[in-house]
């Protein structure tokens, strides 16, 4: 089992930043990829970035690429999401997940990630 919390959400003004954080416990030296995906009223959840083990693998939305910039400290079990130049259409809660099954490239779909947090809300007036 793998237990995952996110922070660092809030409520910020259009072209403001925020970070997130997404801290694993448990059987940490299971997971291969970390990922965030979003859900936001009335949508379906959807994939935002995504990271290997090492970190030399990523993805990003086209959505958020360019804005955004994933990261992982694997020595504090934390992966990280800079988000600049927010958006009000990135309003949204904010999902992190892992994927304990090794793949070449990190997974972009929901559906092969094991383990998810609780979400933090992220809000974008503008």
């Amino acid at each position: 089992q793998v237990q995952l919390v996110e922070s660092g959400g809030g409520l910020v003004q259009a072209g403001d930043s925020l970070r997130l954080s997404c801290t694993a416990s448990g059987r940490t030296f299971n997971i291969y990829a970390m990922g965030w995906f979003r859900s936001a009223p009335g949508k379906e959840r959807e994939f935002v970035s995504t990271i290997n083990r090492s970190g030399g693998r990523t993805s990003y939305a086209d959505s958020v690429k360019g804005r955004f910039t994933i990261s992982r400290d694997n020595a504090k079990n934390t992966m990280y999401l800079q988000m600049n130049s927010l958006k009000p259409e990135d309003t949204a809660v904010y999902y992190c997940a892992v994927d304990v099954n090794f793949r070449l490239d990190p997974a972009t779909t929901s559906l092969k990630y094991d383990y998810w947090g609780q979400g933090t809300q992220v809000t974008v007036s503008s």
